[in-house]
């Protein structure tokens, strides 16, 4: 599966399988939802301080739901992100910069 940045997807190996990750309209309100903000603008505004680990997991979940992903939040904790949590982190933040700025 390949990733295509123009489009705001970004690519994720779990479990040793690549995945597809990207910020829909529906995954963005299951984002609001899980970290209970009211508006993207409140959402935005929280990931721009600092990121928690509920939120960089939040995100992959939520972008994981967008490229097409059955699973839940807690299906992910059993599942090996390759790179870890900081590879975890900087792959958030690169679907959050595409999905509302390019290709990050």
């Amino acid at each position: 599966m390949i990733a295509n940045p123009h489009g705001g997807e970004v690519a994720v190996i779990l479990d040793g399988r690549r995945r597809v990750m990207k910020l829909t309209l529906g995954a963005l309100a299951e984002l609001e939802e899980s970290l209970g903000e009211d508006s993207i603008a409140a959402l935005v505004a929280r990931l721009e301080a600092e990121v928690s680990a509920r939120d960089v997991a939040a995100l992959i979940v939520a972008g994981l739901r967008g490229g097409g992903w059955p699973g839940r939040a807690a299906d992910l904790v059993a599942t090996e992100i390759e790179g870890g949590p900081v590879e975890a982190a900087r792959l958030a933040a690169v679907l959050v910069a595409r999905a509302f700025g390019g290709p990050g």
